[in-house]
């Protein structure tokens, strides 16, 4: 029997290699972020407050299950339970994606 404890080793936010990485992290972060809002008002200028509201909340959900999927689909599996930022979430995204600074699993 084994009896040395399990070190569990937490893998930490990848750093991106170039500034066009590190601006469309940004960018993906600002926009799960604050693209439901700016959707939204966009809606409202166009049309009523009323549609703008049904928008906001259809947005809180398809906003929801893009955050989501971008997280399963580049967090390691036994890091998936810690809270990630929007933009720490579209940094393990790219670095897995875009700019290939981790392996795939």
């Amino acid at each position: 029997m084994n009896n040395e404890p399990f070190t569990f080793h937490i893998d930490p936010t990848p750093t991106l290699p170039s500034r066009q990485c590190r601006f469309m992290a940004r960018l993906m972060g600002w926009g799960l972020t604050y693209g439901n809002y700016a959707i939204a008002l966009i809606v409202w200028w166009i049309s009523d407050w009323f549609i703008a509201i049904g928008v906001l909340l259809l947005g809180i959900i398809v906003f929801g299950i893009v955050r989501s999927k971008l997280r399963n689909d580049s967090i390691p599996p036994t890091q998936r339970e810690y809270a990630y930022d929007d933009y720490a979430i579209a940094t393990w995204y790219l670095s897995r994606t875009a700019c290939f600074t981790l392996p795939k699993e």
